[in-house]
């Protein structure tokens, strides 16, 4: 029984440090463009089947961590230009919008990549030993790329001419616009950078879940969960919502359902919102 919770709570800390790498992407687009984006989780997928496509292509997983962020920060900046910008001042619109556009992602997977879930196989193949357990090396590496792609992301946002921009716009639009900041380039930048976020995470996931067409629908509500508990706008804080939940509902799965631990997470998701809206890692204010 300890063996099992400390391979589920490991499992639990891996996943959800990819996770969090999802979620800071769905984070930045709702702090910058004020978009709830219900698609969020299916670039995720979108990016698990890029991975498997590569490997058909070139019979090399690696070459996925190259290929997919960049298609992904093509696919995103599209989606923004073509998509996003039509219904950017109506929230109501940009929910049906990217709701559309999930159904249409899960549809033209479905209809091309087949409805069968599949595995990609260890890329790495062996394991270490960790508390006397064998643990995969591939999921050591999976924690590792993730924490390195979050680390990268706010070296980003706090080193870079391009960060500062963003962050001003996140602060106060209307005052960065002013003082000539490019918010449409911005934008464009934003949303593409949410999304090739999104798709690593699908690359950095896919030997450790399955490859399915709907495998999006699970991701989104913990990226959610994530963003709501850590704080609406708060990029650290989402992080680590994400992996404290994952963590917990991995400990939880030891002792009961999977379903149960996801109940489990709404109930104090819900007592968050009623107690701490503003997030519980959110600064307090007088």
């Amino acid at each position: 029984m300890s063996d099992l919770v400390i391979i589920l709570a490991m499992n639990g800390l891996v996943w959800g440090l990819i996770i969090a790498l999802i979620a800071l992407g769905l984070s930045i687009i709702f702090g910058l463009l004020d978009i709830i984006n219900v698609a969020h989780g299916d670039f995720f997928m979108v990016g698990t089947v890029f991975a498997w496509t590569v490997i058909l292509l070139t019979g090399n997983f690696w070459l996925a961590f190259l290929i997919v962020p960049l298609i992904g920060m093509l696919l995103g900046s599209l989606v923004e230009r073509t998509v996003i910008r039509p219904v950017e001042n109506s929230a109501a619109l940009s929910i049906v919008a990217t709701f559309g556009l999930s159904l249409i992602l899960q549809e033209a997977v479905r209809a091309t990549f087949g409805a069968t879930p599949k595995r990609i196989l260890d890329p790495i193949g062996i394991t270490l030993p960790i508390l006397g357990l064998d643990y995969q090396v591939y999921r050591l590496f999976a924690a590792a790329v993730a924490i390195a792609a979050i680390v990268a992301f706010f070296l980003f946002l706090h080193r870079t001419k391009f960060g500062t921009w963003m962050r001003a716009t996140r602060q106060d639009r209307d005052t960065a616009i002013a003082m000539g900041v490019p918010s449409n380039r911005i934008f464009v930048v934003t949303f593409g950078l949410g999304t090739a976020m999104a798709m690593l995470g699908g690359v950095v996931a896919a030997p450790i879940t399955t490859v399915e067409f709907r495998l999006g629908l699970d991701v989104l509500p913990l990226c959610f969960m994530a963003v709501i508990i850590g704080g609406l706008g708060n990029l650290p804080g989402t992080a680590a919502a994400a992996v404290l939940l994952a963590f917990v509902e991995g400990l939880i799965t030891s002792v009961t359902e999977p379903t149960t631990a996801r109940i489990c997470s709404l109930i104090f998701m819900s007592a968050v919102l009623l107690l701490r809206p503003q997030g519980i890692f959110a600064r307090s204010t007088r």
